[in-house]
């Protein structure tokens, strides 16, 4: 069995903070051309992706390469492993800040000639399903695919919904609600459906405390009364913030390739129906 290369690329943002990530490149390549990238962007934010498998249900991996695409997993700030300094960073931040950064090191694999800019697809699930909506509204320009897994849409309704509103105060925003409305409305990607055009896959388990699947619902609903950019909505029974069960994690890995293969390899030549569902 081949597998795809796998290395820690190494970056600096614009103030001159080193930042790293992992690169799997697709598991073969004609000479000069360039492939579809898959941007997987971590939970947490207080998390990070290591240089080892990396390769789940919820993260393409070595899955994609083989399939001739390649993988990015950031480890922006706010990220563990670099220090509490390091992990603070990511506080009182918005989502589009950890998306934006990651902008840095896809322009560098466009630039070197691996990555086509016109097929790049962002994925993850909690925060990275938040960093997701981000791309599919506020970034859609530079995004032609995205699949939100648990992700966050308004933090006005999730203040209310979750099950970790200190750990929201202390760890993430560093202030409440009713604090500054102002900043979690703009927090949020819903103000910025008017940008939306890339084609979003919403998936969620029905009985997840930490963020309300009505999270996933207000994007799908509002995606589709609006109708500029395709929508499809997948709710998981009995799955909580994250997949356990093998079924479901199967459905899930299977819609994320199909949909990240549809619209970024060969969107073209195929010819997927979509329907919304509870699976």
């Amino acid at each position: 069995m081949k597998f795809a290369k796998q290395e820690v690329v190494k970056y600096k943002a614009r103030d001159g903070l080193e930042l790293e990530g992992i690169l799997i490149h697709p598991l073969s390549r004609k000479a000069g051309e360039r492939v579809p990238l898959v941007l997987n962007v971590h939970g947490g934010p207080e998390a990070h992706y290591s240089n080892g498998w990396i390769t789940n249900y919820n993260a393409l991996g070595q899955v994609a390469a083989a399939k001739g695409m390649a993988v990015f997993y950031p480890n922006y700030r706010g990220s563990t492993g670099y220090g509490v300094e390091f992990s603070m960073k990511g506080q009182k931040g918005r989502g589009r800040q950890g998306v934006r950064r990651s902008h840095r090191r896809v322009d560098h694999l466009v630039k070197i000639g691996l990555v086509d800019p016109k097929k790049v697809g962002i994925t993850g699930g909690s925060y990275g399903g938040y960093a997701t909506a981000w791309g599919s509204t506020y970034y859609s320009d530079r995004f032609a695919a995205g699949v939100m897994f648990v992700g966050i849409s308004d933090w006005i309704s999730c203040s209310g919904t979750t099950d970790i509103p200190q750990e929201m105060f202390l760890v993430h925003h560093r202030k409440w609600l009713w604090d500054d409305w102002d900043y979690f409305a703009k927090a949020s990607p819903l103000k910025y459906l008017d940008k939306a055009k890339t084609p979003l896959l919403i998936l969620h388990g029905k009985a997840d405390p930490r963020v309300n699947p009505g999270q996933s619902l207000e994007m799908y609903r509002h995606l589709k009364v609006r109708g500029q950019a395709l929508v499809r909505l997948v709710l998981y029974r009995g799955e909580g913030h994250g997949n356990r069960r093998t079924a479901s994690r199967l459905d899930y890995n299977i819609r994320l390739l199909q949909w990240m293969e549809h619209y970024l390899r060969d969107r073209a030549a195929r010819c997927h129906r979509w329907t919304s569902t509870t699976a």
